[in-house]
């Protein structure tokens, strides 16, 4: 009789597989994963993306980009266009934001075999929202400041932290009338609001990250405050000639 082997077979090594250590944390990459990344990416950049406030503009035959402060937000559009028009264009883009991380991250990660984790889908989701907005392919890349998307993606991503935020948002504006005021406010609270309600270091950097994008596309405000030219919201109806 022969005799038995009792050799262990080599460990044939997985394809694709990379191991990344940042500090205490520790991820398996493989290239489905890589791949999960990149279409949850470009899908949440593409919806993110859509024009809401340009194409409510052309819908009235306004152009939104050349009148008011010609920013493509809901802000431009509830005061050139209408209030019931600007109020529809926040929810859009706020709507926008949530269906990327809720909604875009869960199809990738249900239905393709290996992706990487839904928490990371969802992040990398809320980041390609708000960029899409920020800077849509469909017109030259440039759009609004993503205040409103980036609310739809903090409710999905950290809705006690939201609350926060909007509590700061509401003080300010109420007490200024401006919504740039409370929206690099509340901008800068972010990260602050995310680390308290929960104490996860990579998603206070994340919306560190988002703050600091949303106070930087408000630089046009910023020259208009210090200037002294910057518009208040007004709510007290306009006079009508007798």
């Amino acid at each position: 009789m022969g005799k038995t082997s009792n050799a262990v077979a080599p460990r044939v090594p997985v394809a694709g597989l990379w191991t990344l250590h940042f500090g205490p944390w520790t991820y398996k990459v493989t290239f489905v994963s890589v791949l999960s990344y990149i279409i949850t990416a470009v899908a949440a950049y593409l919806l993110g993306s859509l024009p809401t406030g340009f194409l409510v503009g052309q819908a009235r035959g306004v152009d939104i980009r050349t009148v008011g402060s010609k920013n493509m937000g809901a802000t431009n559009v509830f005061r050139t266009i209408g209030k019931g028009l600007g109020i529809l264009v926040l929810l859009v883009d706020a709507l926008k934001g949530w269906l990327a991380v809720a909604v875009v991250a869960h199809l990738v990660a249900q239905y393709l075999p290996d992706a990487a984790p839904e928490n990371y889908l969802r992040i990398v989701a809320g980041i390609g929202a708000i960029l899409g907005h920020n800077y849509t392919c469909w017109l030259g890349f440039k759009g609004g400041k993503g205040i409103a998307t980036s609310a739809g993606v903090l409710v999905a991503l950290v809705p006690l932290a939201l609350l926060i935020v909007l509590a700061v948002w509401i003080v300010l504006f109420i007490g200024t009338r401006y919504v740039s005021v409370a929206s690099i406010a509340a901008a800068a609270a972010l990260p602050f609001a995310t680390w308290f309600t929960t104490h996860r270091v990579p998603l206070t950097i994340i919306t560190g990250a988002m703050g600091a994008l949303a106070i930087y596309k408000h630089k046009a405000n910023l020259q208009r405050l210090r200037a002294g030219t910057e518009n208040r919201i007004s709510f007290a109806k306009r006079k009508t000639d007798s």
